[in-house]
């Protein structure tokens, strides 16, 4: 993984989940900008699916668990998907709040990723 594209992720991510909690506290329903704020993130994981993929064929293999790590990234990219799915079925200031909850969700998976490709030794 790249520690800055990482960063990166880790940032809109914990932005798009804040706006999205203090949205949904404050009784707003999903908009296109809560949802707009999820898809955001939801191309910065597919294009972290990319790096993924390319980054051990440039010379920077992950040190850590492999299979670990993609059932995490995985999960990341699935989640998203999970959460716009519940907002769109569920009109309510609750499901924005779970927009919310998603994003510091895949924020903290992000930086597990980071960990493990990083971190340890194999």
């Amino acid at each position: 993984m790249i520690l800055w594209f990482t960063t990166l992720q880790i940032v809109v991510a914990c932005a798009a989940g804040l706006f999205c909690l203090i949205a949904g506290l404050a009784g707003r329903r999903p908009s296109d900008y809560t949802v707009g704020s999820l898809l955001f993130v939801e191309v910065l994981l597919i294009a972290q699916v990319v790096i993924a993929i390319v980054a051990p064929l440039a010379g920077n293999p992950p040190t850590g668990d492999l299979l670990e790590y993609w059932v995490y990234l995985i999960a990341a990219v699935l989640l998203p998907v999970g959460g716009i799915l519940w907002a769109l079925l569920d009109r309510t200031r609750w499901s924005t709040v779970v927009l919310g909850v998603v994003g510091f969700s895949l924020a903290i998976m992000l930086w597990r990723m980071q960990s493990i490709w990083t971190l340890q030794i194999a």
